[in-house]
């Protein structure tokens, strides 16, 4: 592709598992040539050469050219270096000091490339007393406070679904890198871009610390519950499934009164305001139930729907995998594999009116563009090439 916004752009992709290999993929998606550079036999997420890759890879490394490189060893870490002198970005999210420690770290390869971008995502940054912590996406939920507000109240802190702090970490890797060659478009410098998966989660918590800061209480956790300033705000059962509600306007209240056949209580001083509601939520929510359990989940979505009340139908893995909705718009794409058959891929959830877009291309075997890569950016030769495999280099 020689349209998109990042054409042109090379970057070194030496990330593993969800977080960094999120922010590549976008940086792919917009037309960067983004090399990932595996161990031999594969990254952990790929696991290691075994069968089947798994379809969490699949989707993180769209659109990559892979090659394999064994950083142990001191040729490895060479070819790395000139890797680094030809490219705009370099991305890891090793422990920190792993890098240091191999000698490639952001102080060296500064040296050898001054305009270099390098990100580093980690689970609790480069800096402070947690610094060295193990993190993985279940324990960031943890201690960025999220877990204690997911649930119900007479069970055990809950974790949310999916992987938001692997997410959301690379989302500010991308932004970060984003913003720094924007900075390296007007100084010529590169720099290192910081980001902390438990820094990425605070502003997940607006609703919350809002909260908590007007009085001090530490918000409840129910799941169940209406929270303050919205009522109803549920999910309501129906014959075969359930449909997810919220009401944040008047408006939306009285539409939900007129869908369900309860027309008097637009003007029952008792369900008059939000907080009167609140406390009768029970009673809010027997009066949607009662309209939502004699009819389907499809049935009870579109008459909500059609009197414009935000609702939405609580979809399983396959519907999603199947939305119409996702694969119009090109968020979603049905593939054809040799070894797994018809693949649904996505792409980037990032559009850009202006610029092109790759076709979407599937994960390529570990070191499959070893070839390639080496040849075309370091000039080696097919020798060269055989010599570093027999070392166990490449």
């Amino acid at each position: 592709m020689d349209n998109g916004p990042l054409t042109g752009i090379k970057v070194i992709d030496l990330t593993q598992i969800y977080q960094g290999p999120y922010a590549a993929f976008l940086m792919a998606r917009a037309g960067a040539e983004v090399i990932k550079i595996e161990p031999i036999g594969g990254e952990r997420l790929r696991g290691h050469g075994r069968a089947p890759t798994p379809m969490a890879f699949m989707m993180l490394n769209s659109n990559k050219k892979c090659v394999t490189l064994n950083l142990k060893q001191e040729r490895g870490k060479e070819i790395l270096r000139e890797l680094v002198r030809q490219g705009d970005v370099l991305i890891e999210n090793f422990a920190p000091g792993v890098m240091d420690r191999l000698g490639v770290g952001w102080e060296s390869l500064r040296g050898i490339n001054p305009s270099l971008i390098y990100g580093s995502g980690t689970g609790y940054g480069l800096s402070g007393p947690d610094r060295d912590m193990l993190a993985m996406d279940h324990t960031i939920q943890a201690a960025s406070g999220v877990m204690s507000v997911t649930g119900d109240a007479d069970r055990p802190p809950s974790r949310a679904g999916g992987a938001p702090a692997d997410i959301m970490g690379g989302i500010h890797m991308y932004a970060g890198v984003m913003a720094a060659l924007v900075g390296r478009q007007q100084t010529g410098k590169g720099t290192l871009v910081e980001v902390s998966m438990l820094d990425s989660m605070y502003f997940m918590l607006c609703s919350e610390l809002t909260s908590y800061h007007k009085n001090g209480e530490f918000p409840k956790r129910n799941s169940a519950r209406s929270p303050a300033g919205s009522c109803p705000y549920g999910r309501y059962e129906c014959k075969d499934g359930y449909i997810a509600i919220i009401s944040v306007a008047e408006r939306h209240w009285q539409s939900i009164c007129k869908v369900v056949g309860r027309e008097d209580l637009i003007d029952n001083p008792d369900y008059a305001t939000v907080r009167q509601r609140l406390e009768i939520e029970d009673q809010v929510n027997e009066v949607i139930e009662s309209f939502t359990r004699t009819r389907t989940r499809d049935e009870a979505y579109l008459a909500f729907r059609d009197g414009r009340i935000p609702v939405a139908p609580v979809r399983n893995l396959e519907e999603v995998r199947q939305n119409p909705h996702l694969h119009e718009r090109g968020m979603l794409h049905h593939m054809e594999h040799e070894e797994f058959g018809d693949l649904i891929i996505p792409s980037s959830p990032i559009r850009y009116s202006d610029y092109g877009a790759p076709d979407l291309a599937l994960f390529p075997e570990a070191g499959a563009h070893n070839d390639e890569v080496y040849g075309n950016w370091l000039d080696l030769s097919e020798k060269d090439l055989t010599d570093l495999e027999s070392a166990e280099v490449i």
